[in-house]
């Protein structure tokens, strides 16, 4: 018998990976490279580097949202 995953479920398990991931890396870096100027072939660039922080109480809250949807999908399921 083949059974067929429901949206929540799907939802719920990304969720939750979501809320785990933040709660191991807590604070990322991204980078942004702007053309400042360009004067013939001489490219000018600046590079940013902007810090996000993931809060623990939104992470911790995502896991907690993550199971509760998962739950409520198989229940529903079942």
């Amino acid at each position: 018998m083949e059974r067929a995953s429901s949206p929540l479920v799907i939802i719920g398990i990304i969720v939750a990976l979501l809320g785990v991931a933040g709660l191991a890396v807590p604070a990322f870096t991204t980078q942004k490279t702007t053309e400042v100027a360009k004067i013939g072939a001489l490219d000018v660039q600046a590079h940013e580097d902007s810090l996000h922080v993931v809060p623990p109480m939104l992470a911790g809250g995502a896991v907690v949202l993550g199971v509760v949807v998962l739950g409520a999908g198989l229940y529903r399921r079942s």
